[in-house]
């Protein structure tokens, strides 16, 4: 038991990312909500669910500001999609914020990624979401990276303004931002398809022929902008789509570090008593930057104490208090088995949060 917890009512910052695919990150900050206040009822809660740029990050900010704006967009195997993105008209600036996995995430694929699909998934939708941003008036346009079903390069991007030349021209003085946590470059053992085309359905021969079609795309993006983005931290992020923003002239930003920023992360953390943040599942890739590790970081630095739920605890203690976490907790110990976990994420995240907050102190 944290001694530090008793005595009085505490400030409990709730700060989760997504949970996989059963979790939302609004979804599991209000689970997690839900069942500490069960167990301690008077804890002040404050939720601040959390995004590197992947599914969600529309979400994510849409609970702290804006209007959520839906279009209907070519999905990744052409199909029409509903995609929404949030426009930001705060300090009299028009901000675009996008979530590309809406547009063309391997959700909306229908079923299970195959060679085929790895291979002809488009980006298409994102480009027609960017083009709808800049109708609006932004001026500035934030692309959330991940989750993508797409190994195209951002190609598909640029054909929805009617081709490379053209969308270069439109995206003349907007400031376009790659918010992604993912540094992979476009080409090589480290890229876009190496990497992350088999988890896209790509089998080795397909991944040989990405490769060599992002390879060309390379070529024609540094012919056309006089950029040669393919080495560039993030390029391989999302299926390359990350290169064709770089190569459009913009920056990347981590995803996590743009989601803090417009959370007020570092005041709310440090005013706080426990911060408690969670994912689907906590392992040694956590640790290497994702968006736990960066709360938790920014926590410690405050000399705040931090807890994370995950669906999955894959660290032993003393590789997370090594980190600086000081306790971890498993929805699927708590549930029993992987598949209630996965079935009841919900209420079995709600009762592991109780569950847990009993035993962090007493009743105030």
């Amino acid at each position: 038991m944290d001694s530090g917890a008793q005595g009085r009512a505490k400030r409990i910052v709730v700060a989760p990312d997504s949970f996989g695919d059963t979790l939302t990150a609004v979804e599991a900050a209000a689970a997690i909500t839900a069942g500490w206040t069960r167990s301690r009822p008077d804890d002040e809660m404050i939720c601040i669910p959390q995004s590197d740029g992947g599914p969600g990050f529309v979400e994510v900010l849409a609970s702290r500001f804006g209007e959520v704006v839906t279009e209907t967009v070519s999905g990744p195997l052409g199909a029409a999609v509903s995609a929404s993105w949030l426009l930001d008209e705060r300090d009299g600036a028009m901000t675009g914020y996008i979530e590309c996995a809406s547009a063309c995430g391997l959700h909306q694929l229908g079923g299970a990624p195959t060679p085929v699909t790895a291979w002809t998934a488009s980006t298409v939708g994102v480009g027609s979401l960017v083009a709808a941003a800049l109708a609006r008036g932004c001026s500035t346009i934030v692309v959330g990276l991940g989750g993508s079903a797409t190994t195209d390069g951002g190609r598909g991007l640029t054909e929805a303004f009617g081709g490379l030349a053209s969308a270069l021209a439109r995206l003349e003085g907007v400031r376009l931002v790659a918010a992604s946590d993912v540094e992979n470059p476009l080409l090589g053992p480290d890229g876009a398809a190496a990497v992350f085309g088999p988890q896209k359905g790509a089998d080795a021969a397909t991944v040989a022929r990405l490769e060599e079609r992002l390879a060309l795309w390379a070529d024609e993006l540094r012919a056309a902008t006089g950029r040669d983005v393919a080495g560039l931290a993030g390029a391989g992020a999302a299926g390359g789509l990350g290169a064709v923003l770089l190569a459009l002239g913009g920056q990347r930003i981590a995803g996590a570090a743009i989601v803090a920023e417009a959370t007020g992360q570092d005041e709310v953390l440090a005013s706080a008593d426990l911060v408690i943040t969670g994912e689907g599942k906590f392992d040694h890739q956590t640790l290497q930057g994702k968006v736990v590790a960066a709360l938790t970081r920014s926590a410690a630095a405050s000399g705040v104490p931090t807890m994370v739920f995950a669906g999955q605890v894959a660290l032993t203690p003393a590789q997370y208090t090594a980190a600086g976490i000081g306790s971890a907790h498993s929805i699927v110990d708590h549930a029993g088995s992987v598949q209630v976990a996965m079935d009841d994420a919900r209420a079995q995240l709600t009762g592991l949060a109780a569950q847990v907050a009993a035993t962090w102190g007493p009743v105030s």
